[in-house]
């Protein structure tokens, strides 16, 4: 405390923080790597997926319905293939990202049988690893996990491709599991609640794994398997441009090894404007639920919404959670799938009510934010709109939200630094204009 007191970081962090708004149009700086129409500066190119929101025209952004595309095939098409002998998706979709071409029965099944093979930790690991000086978030715990993993792999320098897709396989198997058990371990620690160790099932999907040890009694129903199948699908990529799969390509340009580079990303997927930001629609729409005497009449909805465009309830930003995205315009293909699931496993549940809500939220929110703000903007529902609802319907845990993200992200991120690596060949190296000019004079401590 006296050290803080001396330098007096907390009355003068902000001064000396801010860059001047006006250095930004002089230099044109584009901040957050984001054009002035929103649109994202081009980066990179890349064959793994396509996020399609808008149309280009002379320059002018035009709304479009959004498409997302892995490897070139529409998620909607992927998703839809509802034969007997498919019940889970996540697996194919995570063999597409990383091999680059959708599997044959023969492949998938080798494909599955290696990430089985893989969900076993190091002796000792939950012990001493996860149960040991366990941090309060289970991000956090994941990142470490990770990087201790790195401590068990006696080629962790390695970088050929044979041991870079070893390891992606391993953690796309492992992540799951140290899921699972870094949430105990939490609750554990802080809540005083049980510690459930159970073991994984052999010849589960990543789906059933992650219900089977987290559920105490380990009973799960084939549509709930399919509907947390369908959240991973939903969650596993989502182009180069997005800031975990960007910081992924940043280390990966680097040369780091893998396990520092998925552990980064896992920092940047915790973020509240990233992947964190699940737990901000969580908490507005029960804000908007206890303050809402009729969930069924629009005008109470619309009148609570206002409250919160104009700064007067929930975190007084102004923003509507769940509403807008950085690419998608007129509508977001993640949410459009999460919504039709959503429904079917709402329909004729106690949940029925809170769906129809957030489809109210949905529809209204655009309206709202017109009329009380004048902006004229194309917005639609994200996938964290419905996501949390999902969640909740299945029983898992809000501190699970954004771990689960990572889970099935984890995919895709092997993705894009395969791509970087073979690829990039040069180091992520952006350049920062200086908005001092010319030298200051130095002084003399004396003279200071």
């Amino acid at each position: 405390m006296g050290t803080e007191k001396r330098l007096d970081l907390y009355e003068n962090f902000n001064a000396i923080n801010t860059i001047a708004p006006e250095n930004y149009d002089t230099y044109s700086v584009k901040r957050g790597l984001r054009n002035p129409d929103g649109t994202g500066v081009v980066a990179g190119v890349t064959n793994i997926s396509s996020v399609h929101g808008y149309l280009l025209s002379d320059g002018v952004k035009i709304p479009d319905d959004g498409r997302l595309s892995y490897r070139g095939y529409d998620l909607y098409d992927l998703l839809s293939d509802e034969s007997g002998d498919r019940r889970f998706a996540y697996e194919e979709i995570s063999y597409l990202l990383i091999m680059g071409k959708l599997p044959t029965r023969a492949e998938l099944d080798g494909y599955i049988a290696s990430i089985d093979a893989a969900r076993e930790l190091p002796d000792g690991f939950t012990a001493s690893k996860i149960m040991r000086d366990t941090p309060r978030d289970v991000m956090n715990l994941l990142s470490r996990s990770i990087l201790q993993l790195y401590v068990d792999d006696p080629d962790a320098e390695d970088r050929s491709a044979k041991h870079e897709i070893t390891t992606a396989i391993s953690l796309i198997s492992r992540l799951p599991r140290i899921m699972v058990l870094s949430y105990y371990a939490v609750r554990a620690r802080y809540f005083g609640e049980s510690m459930i160790l159970h073991r994984f099932t052999p010849g589960e999907s990543t789906a059933e794994t992650i219900l089977s040890m987290l559920r105490p009694d380990r009973s799960y129903t084939q549509q709930e398997a399919r509907m947390l199948d369908i959240m991973l699908c939903l969650h596993a990529e989502h182009g180069g441009g997005n800031n975990s799969t960007f910081t992924t390509r940043v280390l990966t340009s680097a040369d780091t090894d893998p396990y520092s580079t998925y552990a980064a990303a896992i920092g940047s997927l915790k973020g509240r404007k990233h992947g964190g930001a699940n737990h901000q629609i969580i908490a507005m729409q029960n804000e908007l639920m206890e303050n809402v005497a009729d969930w069924e009449d629009d005008g109470q909805v619309a009148d609570y919404l206002a409250k919160i465009v104009n700064r007067e309830a929930y975190d007084r930003s102004g923003l509507v959670y769940g509403i807008g995205h950085a690419v998608y315009t007129k509508s977001d293909p993640r949410a459009v799938i999460l919504k039709r699931f959503a429904r079917d496993l709402a329909e004729g549940t106690e949940f029925e009510a809170k769906f129809r809500l957030l489809e109210s939220i949905e529809r209204l929110a655009p309206e709202v934010i017109l009329a009380e703000k004048g902006t004229k903007k194309d917005m639609c529902a994200n996938v964290d709109m419905y996501s949390g609802f999902v969640y909740s319907m299945l029983g898992i845990p809000e501190d699970l939200f954004t771990p689960l993200f990572a889970c099935a992200r984890m995919s895709g991120w092997a993705a894009h630094r395969f791509e970087e690596i073979v690829s990039g060949k040069r180091i992520i190296r952006p350049a920062y204009k200086s908005a001092h000019q010319g030298l200051r004079q130095w002084k003399p401590m004396g003279e200071r």
